[in-house]
């Protein structure tokens, strides 16, 4: 027999910890190879941790809510079988058989299984959130999926649970505890029962979900190591807006994609790093690192209200077809919540679009260990001076703000304001007859 070490891995580069929501499996289990054992979170997305190996859980050495380090041995499974029927053998005293029995029951009473009576499919994700908010399997199933093949996502349960909060009962958990034969540790099972929202006259109060707290701190975390400072710069995109306008139809059928002014934003962004390496960088302590690849960080906005950034590796080798597909895929898959941990790993530098909530300009935040990220404003119409050979006249033009904020540590002015400033002359040089 031999055992293996089932390790946190490694999520991204400047991901460093990782929060253990639930556990898939319990000491005594079967694992086969590739099957999801635990699930955990970060600030930017939640996953499951396959199996490497097929054999026994033997061991688990965090409980849920734990906060752990990438790296961090987190279970042990016994390989070639043998544990299994060891550990259920041994003989167990009897005051341990009853309570055993007694918590087995209250389980049974409260999991949701895997598949409702109506075959309808229901991830471990959502399953752990309906037993811990007391949802029944018959209102489970009444809930409308957005997933594939109509599967209820975990958006949409948190959807429902914030629609439904008036007409809701919270569960509030009992405790339940049972001994573990092997160890004098204290396993703790909950039962849910009702207790109403606390409210406060007119006031009501809200606990900050486990994701808006991570990204709190990672966005205090970024004020206080960063210098942030901004600048901003109007850019006339007029030629692009009657470019889209007169190829869009022509692009999504030929490509079979809608082409939206991002990937031309992303595709000007990264052509712009690429003569200003220097904004193409990270700052470990007193050290620069230069990166080596373009990745563009885009934040979208999830259905929740929370904020992730999927990042497009190697963005300044995509022509725009490629940029619109890597763009179209990835906000695709934000907003159906299915981002893989290497779907926001690897960024180094960020755009994120205040203009989709009608923002002219803002003063974003850096997404840390990167130096810079640059907001894109609304497009607008506005009068403006137009210079001609003939002289000068007031007509209407699409105009927006780019806003770019960078930490003054390495980045000084001149190169923030320039780098903008390009980005601005290789967009208001946009072709509005080119082919695409």
């Amino acid at each position: 027999m031999s055992k293996f070490e089932v390790k946190l891995p490694k999520m991204g580069e400047s991901v460093a910890e990782a929060t253990i929501t639930s556990w898939l499996k319990n000491v005594g289990d079967s694992i086969d190879m590739d099957e999801a054992i635990v699930e955990i979170a970060t600030d930017k997305v939640d996953s499951e941790v396959p199996s490497e190996v097929e054999g026994t859980l033997v061991e688990i050495l965090f409980d849920s809510d734990s906060v752990v380090k990438v790296g961090e041995t987190i279970a042990i499974i016994e390989v070639d079988g043998g544990a299994k029927e060891s550990i259920e053998t041994k003989e167990q005293p009897k005051e341990v058989a009853e309570i055993t029995a007694s918590v087995d029951e209250v389980i049974a009473s409260v999991r949701i299984e895997k598949k409702s009576p109506s075959g309808k499919f229901f991830s471990p994700l959502v399953r752990n959130i309906a037993s811990k908010e007391g949802i029944s399997m018959e209102v489970l199933e009444n809930i409308a999926g957005t997933g594939k093949d109509g599967r209820v996502t975990k958006n949409d349960l948190l959807s429902f649970l914030k629609e439904g909060k008036k007409d809701l009962v919270i569960a509030a958990p009992v405790v339940v505890e049972k001994p573990q034969v092997k160890t004098s540790t204290v396993v703790k099972v909950t039962k849910t029962v009702a207790a109403p929202v606390s409210v406060n006259g007119e006031d009501e109060i809200i606990e900050m979900t486990r994701m808006g707290k991570l990204i709190s701190h990672h966005m205090m975390q970024s004020v206080q190591t960063s210098a942030h400072v901004q600048s901003f710069i109007e850019v006339d995109v007029t030629n692009i807006v009657h470019w889209r306008n007169r190829v869009k139809d022509a692009f999504l059928k030929r490509e079979g994609q809608k082409i939206t002014y991002t990937p031309i934003f992303m595709q000007a962004v990264a052509t712009a790093l690429r003569e200003f390496p220097m904004i193409n960088i990270a700052l470990d302590g007193d050290k620069i690192i230069k990166r080596g690849n373009i990745n563009l960080g885009m934040a979208a906005a999830l259905p929740d209200g929370n904020l992730i950034v999927p990042v497009i590796k190697n963005a300044d080798q995509l022509n725009l077809i490629g940029m619109t597909k890597q763009v179209n895929s990835l906000a695709g898959k934000a907003r159906a919540g299915k981002l893989s941990p290497d779907d926001i790993q690897g960024g180094t530098y960020t755009v994120t679009n205040v203009g989709g909530f009608g923002s002219v300009f803002g003063t974003p935040i850096i997404n840390q260990p990167q130096v810079a990220i640059l907001a894109l404003g609304a497009v607008r119409k506005v009068p403006a001076v137009i210079e001609t050979p003939q002289g000068d006249f007031i007509g209407i033009r699409h105009k927006m703000f780019l806003s770019h904020s960078y930490d003054h540590r390495v980045v000084n002015g001149a190169l923030g304001g320039l780098f903008i400033k390009r980005i601005k002359d290789i967009l208001e040089a946009w072709d509005e007859n080119a082919d695409f």
